[in-house]
């Protein structure tokens, strides 16, 4: 959770773990006998609390991908589906496993070409980027074209779009973990688009001349898992679930290593490194 000011935006700390603590406002002195033991007003203050993490994974994808009704066939939720949605929050959804675990997963609001320079919903939804553990890219497998003066951009421009504009809002955004969903694989010639796509992913520098420069993003990013699905027909739907699963089960185990070695660490050197044990003089009878 982040804490801001109100009235003029200024970070004043993170809640990042249970015992994080931040001063958000000093309180007044006590009374003494030189106040005639009137204690002293303290700091009053108009704060703003962000919630920095709103889910496990977050559907990043340009209008009439598939996410809203990918959210649908992975969990219970029911998000408004149109050609368009002009979503302004993000919709929620639970996916459940056999095992009882619960995934919260996201469908962000439309992203669209420009949004880190706060075109269409543009940093409202980057921000929310920000607040979940990884990311699930979800391209329509033949390409899309968002309006009739818009140019159309196949799968693989598709991605490269969506790194760029995450990349350009903030630059270590796109080195969160991702899972890349190829939705609409009910749709003819599907399977020679996705043979193509793949092709592409493996070596995006030989296919860099299909944008301009300055849409091309510094760094590919290499995704856990590349999964074809129909989120219309439910081809595929349990394959992704088992890799959402492995992908945030990996980030988890990571972690816990993590914090076992820090520990660790800190137990040895609270430890002194020799251990001495001094005796008195012996005393004779």
């Amino acid at each position: 959770m982040m804490l801001m000011s109100a009235l003029r935006i200024r970070v004043l700390g993170e809640l990042n773990t249970e015992r994080d603590r931040v001063l958000v406002a000093r309180g007044g002195q006590g009374g003494s006998y030189h106040s005639e033991f009137l204690p002293s007003k303290g700091q009053t203050r108009q704060i703003r609390l962000d919630l920095k993490l709103i889910a496990d994974l977050g559907l990043v994808g340009f209008p009439n991908a598939g996410k809203s009704s990918l959210l649908t066939a992975l969990s219970h939720a029911k998000p408004q589906i149109a050609s368009y949605s002009p979503l302004t929050a993000p919709e929620i959804g639970k996916v459940m496993y056999e095992d009882h675990k619960q995934i919260s997963v996201a469908d962000l609001p439309g992203l669209i070409e420009g949004a880190h320079m706060n075109r269409g919903m543009g940093h409202q939804f980057l921000k929310h980027v920000e607040r979940t553990r990884q990311l699930l890219f979800v391209v329509d497998v033949c390409g899309f074209q968002l309006a009739s003066k818009t140019p159309f951009r196949s799968a693989f421009e598709a991605v490269q779009l969506l790194i760029k504009e995450l990349e350009l809002y903030k630059e270590d955004l796109p080195c969160k973990p991702a899972v890349l969903v190829v939705n609409k694989m009910d749709l003819p010639d599907a399977e020679d688009k996705l043979t193509e796509l793949q092709e592409q992913l493996l070596n995006p520098h030989e296919f860099s001349h299909l944008l301009p420069d300055d849409m091309l993003p510094k760094n590919n990013m290499v995704f856990r898992h590349v999964v074809p699905i129909s989120a219309a027909t439910g081809f595929g739907i349990a394959h992704l679930k088992t890799c959402i699963r492995q992908s945030l089960d990996k980030d988890a185990s990571m972690a816990t290593d993590s914090l076992h070695r820090d520990r660790l660490q800190a137990l040895r050197g609270a430890v002194p490194a020799k251990n001495t044990l001094t005796w008195g003089p012996t005393a004779s009878v």
